[in-house]
């Protein structure tokens, strides 16, 4: 892959030595998690993604969870401890993190936001996640992500 078709989030990996393996497939807007799972012929579980919300205090939260499930915003709440936490809109995710809706990674925002990974995450060696730009998808071990991301994990879902 030439250095211009890195996305940002693997020019911060390479930055700090951190092995990946980038994916990439034809991107359909319409596509769900679980369609891109199978062009990658992975397991949905092990495919995550990255999803943007605003507690109560106006605090920001990056909440990382399998793309098959649903965030339960009262367990990501109480995960941040927040009374509540809502979904940002769609227009206010690229100001905020410099990525767009189907494309946002945990890796390389703007600001580093807290950040959960939901606990099944655990059961795997490596997990997908979005490599910062829609049609891209990065591998990398559990281990490495939480070394270039501050995290914790919880039952978010």
């Amino acid at each position: 892959m030439k250095n211009h078709d890195k996305t940002n989030v693997m020019r911060v990996l390479d930055g700090k030595k951190i092995p990946y393996t980038s994916h990439s497939y034809e991107p359909d807007a319409a596509m769900s998690g679980k369609e891109i799972a199978a062009l990658l012929n992975e397991d949905a579980d092990k495919v995550f993604k990255t999803l943007v919300t605003e507690g109560k205090s106006g605090q920001y939260y990056v909440f990382v969870v399998p793309v098959e499930k649903e965030l339960d915003l009262k367990k990501a709440a109480k995960a941040v401890k927040e009374k509540a936490v809502s979904m940002i809109k769609q227009k206010e995710l690229l100001p905020l993190t410099g990525y767009v809706h189907g494309g946002c990674s945990p890796i390389g925002m703007k600001k580093q936001f807290p950040t959960v990974i939901h606990e099944a995450a655990k059961n795997y060696g490596n997990i997908f996640i979005s490599a910062g730009k829609v049609g891209f998808q990065i591998e990398l071990s559990l281990q490495d992500l939480v070394k270039t991301v501050k995290c914790d994990f919880a039952d978010i879902v």
